[in-house]
Order: C-alpha cells, then sequence, then structure tokens
C-alpha cells in the first residue's frame, strides 16, 4: 500500500497596505455605488494631501504651484468636486459616517489650497487685468470657455487677448477655481478675496485718475481756480472710470462669476466699485450746490453734458438692484446741475434786465453790455442740446 503523498498549502502574502485612511474600494458586502464613492474619496485623498504638502513647501522654486500645470489642476478639480458628490451621497446614507468626516476633513484641506492658489493668481496679475484688456472677454456666455473645458481657445482669440495684455491662462484658472468653490459651497469664501483684491486696484485706479473724496463743505470753500481745476480733472476722469475701469471690472466679474441668477458677480462687483463710483458721481451735485456765479455757467454745464454723454453706459454697468444707490446718486448730480443751470440762466436775465445804464457810448459803439450779452449767448450756443434738455421742462 502506497503512502499517502503530501500536500504543502502556501498561504498567500497579504496585499501591502495602502497608505489611505479610507478602507478597500470594493470588498464583496458594498454596492456598486458605494465601490464608486471609495475610489473618489481615494482620488482626492492622493491628490489633496499631495498639493498641499507641496504648498507648505517654502521653496516653490522647485516645487511649482497647483495652477501652473494644467492637467494636473484638472485632475485636482476634478477630484475635488468628486469627493463633493461622493459627500452628498454620504450624508444621506449615515450622516454619522466616520468616512463623511475624514472627506469633510479633506475638503477643507482642498479649499484652503484654491483658496491660495485664487488669492496669489490674482496677486500676480494685478497689472495684467487692466480693465481696457479684460474688456476683451466681453462676449456673448456662448462663446465662453474655460481652458479646463475640453474645447480650446481659436487662435484668433488667443491672439487677440494676448494682444490686450490678458493672460487668459490665469483668467480661465480663477474661473475654474470659482466654478469649483461655488460648486462646493464655498462661494463666500472665494468672493471675498476677489473682493479684497479687486477694491484695492479699483481705488488705486480712482486715486490715479485724480478722484478724491470731497465733502460739500469742502467743495463750498475752495476757490474757483482750484475748485475749475478740480472739475477738469473730473471730466477726464469720468471717461476713464466709466468706459475702462468701471466697464471692465464689471466683465471681469460676470466671467470668472459666470452664472445665469448673476448674484455671486453682482454682489463681487458692488462691493468693488461701489465706494469708487459714489465719490466719483457725488462730486457735480456738490458743485451745483455751491455759490452760483456767472462764470460757473460753462463748467456747470460740462459736468451735466459728461453725465449725460455716459448715462448710457453708467446704467447698463450698474444695471444691478445692489447699485441702485449709484444710479440714483447719478441721477441727483444731474437733477441738481439741471436746476443750477436754470437758476443762473434766470438771474443772467434778471441782472439784463435791471441794467438801467443810460450812459451813451463814445463814438456811437457797441454798448458794453449789449456785447458782453452777444459773447455769453454765443458761448451758451456750444452747449445748445444740454441746454435745450435742461429747459425742456422749465415753465
Amino acid at each position: 500500500m502506497s503512502k499517502p503523498r503530501n500536500f504543502f498549502f502556501f498561504k498567500p502574502s497579504p496585499p501591502p497596505q495602502s497608505s489611505s485612511p479610507f478602507p478597500p474600494s470594493s470588498p464583496p458586502n458594498k454596492t456598486f455605488s458605494d465601490a464608486i464613492i471609495d475610489e473618489n474619496i481615494e482620488t482626492a485623498h492622493t491628490l489633496i494631501t499631495k498639493w498641499n504638502h507641496i504648498s507648505t513647501t517654502s521653496n516653490h522654486s522647485q516645487y511649482p504651484y497647483l495652477f501652473t500645470n494644467t492637467e494636473e489642476a484638472k485632475h485636482y478639480l476634478k477630484a475635488v468636486k468628486s469627493l463633493q458628490s461622493a459627500m452628498q451621497y454620504l450624508v444621506a446614507k449615515d450622516s454619522t459616517s466616520k468616512k463623511l468626516i475624514e472627506a469633510q476633513s479633506l475638503m477643507q484641506l482642498a479649499m484652503k489650497n484654491l483658496e491660495s492658489e485664487f488669492y496669489r493668481i490674482l496677486g500676480e496679475n494685478r497689472d495684467r487685468f487692466n480693465s481696457e484688456s479684460v474688456s476683451v472677454l466681453s462676449r456673448s456666455s456662448t462663446d465662453r470657455r474655460s481652458s479646463f473645458s475640453d474645447d480650446e481657445y481659436s487662435d484668433e482669440e488667443s491672439s487677440s487677448l494676448s494682444a490686450q495684455s490678458v493672460s487668459m491662462t490665469a483668467v480661465a484658472d480663477l474661473k475654474a477655481i470659482a466654478e469649483c468653490m461655488i460648486f462646493t459651497g464655498y462661494s463666500k469664501e472665494c468672493a471675498k478675496i476677489y473682493v479684497i483684491v479687486r477694491k484695492s486696484i479699483v481705488d488705486e485706479a480712482l486715486y490715479n485718475l485724480g478722484v478724491e473724496k470731497l465733502s460739500f463743505s469742502q467743495v463750498q470753500k475752495m476757490d474757483w481756480e482750484v475748485l475749475e481745476w478740480k472739475i477738469k480733472t473730473w471730466l477726464n476722469a469720468v471717461k476713464v472710470a466709466v468706459n475702462t475701469l468701471f466697464h471692465g471690472e464689471r466683465t471681469l466679474c460676470d466671467y470668472i462669476f459666470e452664472s445665469p441668477e448673476k448674484k455671486i458677480a453682482d454682489s463681487c462687483f458692488s462691493e468693488i466699485c461701489k465706494d469708487g463710483a459714489m465719490m466719483l458721481f457725488s462730486f457735480p451735485e456738490n458743485v451745483a450746490k455751491c455759490k452760483k456765479t456767472p462764470e460757473k455757467m460753462f463748467r456747470t454745464l460740462d459736468l451735466y453734458e459728461a453725465i449725460s454723454e455716459n448715462w448710457h453706459q453708467i446704467e447698463s454697468i450698474f444695471s444691478s438692484e445692489s447699485n441702485y444707490t449709484i444710479r440714483s446718486q447719478v441721477i441727483a448730480s444731474q437733477v441738481r446741475l439741471g436746476e443750477t443751470v436754470i437758476n443762473m440762466l434766470t438771474d443772467f436775465e434778471s441782472a439784463i434786465q435791471k441794467e438801467s445804464s443810460k450812459v451813451p457810448v463814445p463814438g456811437g459803439g457797441v454798448h458794453p453790455l449789449t456785447r458782453y450779452v452777444m459773447n455769453y449767448i454765443a458761448l451758451l450756443s456750444d452747449y445748445s442740446d444740454a441746454i435745450a434738455d435742461i429747459v425742456s421742462d422749465w415753465p
């Protein structure tokens, strides 16, 4: 009888342990949805922790910023959005699960990284995002595409933007980060960073244009020569402020925070520009309140014309409900200027009627009053459209 054969059973080695804090992605008792969720969290964990480590490394010459690598940034944002979807799934399934708590910690880490990148990109491109160049982005929303979408910018579009000194990559990065932060419920944090950086740029630009905060008391005490110089400065500043500064800022807000409701874009734009706009548009009203003298007529008309010429643009830029006070200030300034012009015309007429001098002019020439009136009316004729608009409702 032969001896039974010896069989040796080898126990397989266990698989290497994962460094992730999350359990294996698809044990037999888990559903397919659970497996997908675990996989999404695993992917997010890998990318988020990787870039959190890099972002805390001081030597950025060795370790690049996240958004210096477009492909890596795409994967990062996709992973963060997938993590958000996974969290929503876990909340519905078990709001007290350990996995949900760990996912929430990951999300906070991801948002910290994105906030840092958002601030960095805004700061590094503050000179490139001048409003004149940003205005190139003003096109229909159907033509707007992020560099994080499947479509790419055409050569013509890229060339145009390059010519206007706009960093299209930076704009697309900001838009992509904003979309991700809004999707994950961090819109307030994103908007706060944006407002802080952009408001400082707008305020600085207005300062460089010579716009300053002046109360009625300050304006009233100015000598006419000083006030006239302030008016000339304002007339030059308002053109740039409306057509370039505010228009460009409106365009940039709408592009980065693009959505059908426009609530975030409107709110950001209002916070960025409101103080500067109110400071700019209150000046004409303060001038109109000052003592009225004949020599002030033409500068008053200059101010009135400037508002009239820019009104449609102002109304369009500050069209949202949050900017109602700005539109109201512009209207108040124009109305007050119109009233001042009417009062000065009335005073001018009254002064002529009260002139009772009967001293004959030597040599039978033109009376000085007649010459003065003719010259004054000739100058007024240059403002015929503005005067016609002002006196149209004058009884």
